[in-house]
């Protein structure tokens, strides 16, 4: 079984959940979006086809590519590490499914530090050393001792990733084969995160107004998650689709300082 599954499946005699409402608002809102114009759909929706089949460029190992790579090898360090010394504390549960869970998220985790660092390299770059990580944020979580600490950052760090390979993806547009690598990296860390939400009884999705039980200091990864304005255009005035929906249909990318201000409470 695909761990990635959602948990159980919904059948006709079980009354509807609140995620499925909400399925069914983000699809039609994709629908009235497909009716206003197929074209015009495509042209708002950022990183969209028309975005990657822009003109090609030589691939070149250049300064800022290596940069923008060694940005997200720090992202995918601050996250590996944390899933391995939460699998060494043995604060994950030893009976059911998420010991396992964690294990694969742990080894994509692993692998996509690995995938970078040799990146990074074959460009002639150097990777950053893996830093030392406070994930007590100075003393305010206790995640290996905590198991709800623990999920709540590890849904924290995955929404973090999400959003910042999405803010980083148009520096790459020209440099395809590095492209289309980064926006794979972007979906397995969506995936983690939908994972990691239903853990924590969620939706599988960032909602209008992320709450969650997460800490205050959780919030910085969820600025901005309420637009509704999608390349310049505010869908709320062509569609019929209540705005928690629109919101809820994209994710906001992250910039760099915001996703740098995030990574640095976790840093000595």
């Amino acid at each position: 079984m695909n761990i990635f599954n959602l948990i159980g499946s919904a059948d006709s005699s079980n009354p509807i959940s609140q995620e499925q409402i909400a399925n069914t608002g983000r699809r039609e809102l994709f629908r009235q979006l497909g009716d206003f114009g197929k074209k015009l759909a495509v042209g708002a929706i950022p990183l969209g086809t028309a975005t990657l089949a822009t003109g090609q460029k030589a691939m070149a190992a250049n300064e800022e590519v290596v940069d923008i790579l060694n940005f997200a090898l720090l992202l995918e360090y601050l996250d590996s590490t944390f899933y391995t010394l939460g699998l060494e504390a043995g604060v994950i549960p030893e009976a059911g499914f998420q010991r396992e869970i964690f294990r694969q998220i742990s080894k994509n985790e692993n692998n996509q530090v690995k995938f970078l660092q040799g990146t990074i390299r074959s460009l002639g770059g150097m990777p950053i050393e893996k830093p030392q990580f406070d994930y007590t944020a100075k003393g305010r979580f206790t995640p290996f001792e905590n198991y709800g600490e623990f999920l709540a950052l590890s849904q924290a760090f995955e929404d973090t990733g999400v959003r910042a390979y999405k803010g980083q993806a148009p520096n790459l547009i020209g440099y395809d084969a590095i492209l289309t690598a980064a926006l794979r990296i972007h979906s397995v860390e969506a995936r983690h995160a939908a994972r990691i939400r239903r853990l924590r009884a969620q939706q599988s999705w960032i909602p209008l107004e992320e709450s969650g039980g997460l800490p205050p200091e959780a919030m910085l990864v969820y600025k901005g998650e309420g637009n509704v304005v999608q390349g310049g255009i505010d869908l709320t005035t062509i569609t019929s689709v209540d705005k928690v929906y629109i919101s809820e249909a994209f994710d906001e990318p992250l910039s760099r300082a915001e996703v740098t201000a995030i990574a640095a409470l976790f840093l000595p």
